[in-house]
């Protein structure tokens, strides 16, 4: 947290100086001599001394000047808000280990599930594309507003043999460079969201791929789905279709994207909730008195409640 006006936090040296005076005070209180000779009917008569509880307003009170002196100097911070304008692709694994059911009802079903549900949670600014990869890759959907068609297109995806996760990249990139500008204005963000089961098996590499990311300024964030135990049965053998995490991982890295590993449906939501977290805020410094302001003001009223609650006396 900083502040545009610091120079005002020097008043807190007079909150300081409140609390010093309040504990001298509390020290120096002169000691009353019991004038009652029955202290029976003394402690029948005299309300119940609340004890420490009598100091909590007071310092509850002096925490609310301290507070409001700290709102008075206009302090500022690093805040999440909502992101008008992005472009998001989401480039979807569809080769044919997807069939494994190793994620109930099997991996395929389960990434379109979660993948409609990620799109329909994105504002309704956002460009959202889609791009479907086996053994070549194509842009299903360009970028559009219309969130309706891309979960529409999710939903009807073919598999394919292959993975050809490189390819997927350039397809998504070139589907970020479709979307048009708006005068006056820079590009809005991109990021590609990545889901795969394997390694790349054709197509270029993903070295290269990563390279064209980063040229373009667009993280890759990067999901592994599936376990180490999934398998397919292609021509009546039964194949092992492990899912290759870490390959995912690095290439997440070397874009500046981030990489997520789910092993089941629900996994894979929690992701996209995450995802759809970072890619639906930014972060910017803004002013934030008026919170600290109203913290201030809270514990003003509980001072206030605490000396009435304990502060009472008999008439």
């Amino acid at each position: 947290m900083s502040f545009l006006a610091p120079y005002r936090l020097w008043l807190l040296l007079l909150v300081l100086g409140l609390a010093v005076a309040y504990v001298v005070l509390q020290r120096r209180k002169p000691a009353f001599a019991v004038r009652f000779t029955e202290l029976e009917l003394l402690a029948s008569v005299a309300p119940r001394s609340p004890g420490w509880r009598r100091h909590v307003p007071a310092a509850v009170l002096l925490l609310a000047l301290a507070a409001l002196t700290v709102a008075f100097a206009r302090p500022e911070a690093d805040v999440e808000v909502p992101r008008e304008r992005a472009t998001i692709v989401v480039a979807l694994d569809t080769s044919i280990s997807m069939q494994a059911l190793d994620v109930p009802p099997d991996r395929i079903t389960a990434a379109k599930d979660a993948a409609a549900s990620f799109v329909q949670g994105l504002p309704d600014r956002f460009n959202v594309g889609l791009v479907s990869f086996s053994g070549n890759a194509s842009i299903v959907v360009p970028p559009t507003q219309d969130h309706v068609a891309v979960v529409s297109a999710v939903r009807g995806l073919p598999l394919g043999p292959s993975t050809a996760i490189g390819e997927a990249v350039f397809a998504s990139l070139q589907a970020i460079r479709s979307v048009p500008g708006e005068p006056g204005q820079a590009p809005p963000p991109a990021r590609i969201v990545l889901l795969s089961d394997g390694t790349n098996t054709v197509g270029r590499p993903l070295a290269l791929a990563a390279e064209a990311a980063r040229e373009a300024g667009v993280p890759v964030s990067t999901i592994a789905f599936g376990t180490a135990e999934g398998t397919v049965e292609v021509q009546g053998q039964r194949i092992q279709v492990p899912v290759d995490g870490p390959a995912l991982e690095r290439f997440a890295a070397s874009t500046g994207g981030s990489s997520f590993a789910a092993e089941s449906g629900e996994e894979l939501t929690a992701v996209y909730d995450d995802i759809g977290s970072q890619v639906g805020t930014t972060t910017e410094r803004r002013e934030v008195t008026a919170a600290v302001t109203g913290i201030g003001l809270g514990l003003a009223l509980l001072a206030a409640l605490g000396s009435l609650v304990w502060g009472a006396r008999l008439p």
